[in-house]
């Protein structure tokens, strides 16, 4: 009789051990060395997740470009690495798409196809048009490098704009009118954001931009090399449409928008013009200006 108690505690106490042994391997978190994971840790994003990206680009911008045509223009200039096109799923064919699609398997370029709520996460503009795509910055050029053209040197040169909008509209300007190459201050400026390249549509991928660290220390050295520094005020004695310069080695100088030219960008001009307004609003948004201030120039070097 004490034999069977014995013999009775005794299988008790292996089967208690023989549950513990696997209960301990059930919660075991240790892996085999040689074992991957099924599934994509949490903290761990798709190729295509370029959502934590946004402002960190560094020099003047221009690596996240939306919109049709301005992908497009990114994809035919082929002038800078391009790492990848996504497109909103479920949008109606169109040919700038097609030539989008057509261009980037051309070039071996990884495609991306998402739904509208990823979409809209990675859309950084208003108005997109279902597609985005990601580059290597634009490069930040010095005067020496902006001087450096065929052409004679024909600079647009914008103090402190900080409106993408104006910004983009004066690129697309500026590359129509034959501009051979912008200048920006570093510093109380808007760079090339997803608004600027989209409201360019594709002119960044065109125009050689730099930037310096102060707009009167580089028309100071613009001035050394033998280049007209030409600002456009307001209040300035001469027409635009009287530059006597126009078809030299020329910069034209804007200001930013309200303020217009700073103090220490208007005396290091070498000439101030100014467009004529004949109505009751005294002065022209800033883009326009630009616009008919290049094209005035333009006009008068060919």
């Amino acid at each position: 009789m004490g034999l069977h108690v014995l013999l009775s505690v005794y299988l008790t106490i292996q089967m208690a051990k023989n549950q513990n042994r696997r209960k301990s391997r059930g919660h075991s978190s240790a892996r085999p060395s040689n074992q991957r994971p099924r599934h994509r840790r949490p903290n761990e994003k798709p190729p295509f997740d370029r959502s934590s990206d946004r402002g960190t680009s560094k020099g003047i911008g221009g690596d996240v470009i939306e919109g049709r045509q301005a992908v497009r223009e990114l994809l035919l200039a082929q002038k800078r690495k391009i790492k990848e096109v996504i497109f909103l799923a479920g949008l109606d064919p169109s040919p700038v798409l097609a030539q989008i699609r057509d261009l980037a398997m051309e070039g071996r370029i990884p495609l991306h196809e998402v739904a509208r709520p990823k979409f809209d996460q990675l859309a950084t503009t208003d108005a997109p048009q279902g597609v985005i795509s990601y580059a290597e910055p634009l490069p930040n050029l010095g005067i020496d490098d902006l001087l450096s053209t065929r052409k004679k040197p024909f600079l647009l040169v914008l103090d402190g704009i900080v409106d993408p909008r104006n910004l983009g509209a004066m690129l697309r300007s500026a590359e129509c009118a034959g501009v051979t190459g912008v200048l920006l201050p570093k510093h109380r400026s808007t760079k090339i954001t997803p608004t600027v390249a989209k409201t360019a549509q594709g002119a960044i991928e065109h125009l050689p931009i730099g930037s310096v660290s102060g707009i009167p220390k580089g028309l100071s050295l613009l001035k050394e090399k033998g280049v007209w520094t030409v600002g456009l005020d307001s209040g300035a004695p001469t027409e635009i449409f009287e530059l006597g310069v126009a078809d030299e080695p020329l910069a034209l100088v804007l200001g930013s928008e309200g303020q217009g030219l700073g103090r220490l960008s208007r005396e290091r001009c070498d000439l101030l013009a100014q467009i004529p307004v004949f109505g009751s609003i005294e002065s022209l948004n800033v883009s326009v200006a630009a616009a008919i201030a290049c094209f005035e120039i333009a006009q008068r070097r060919r």
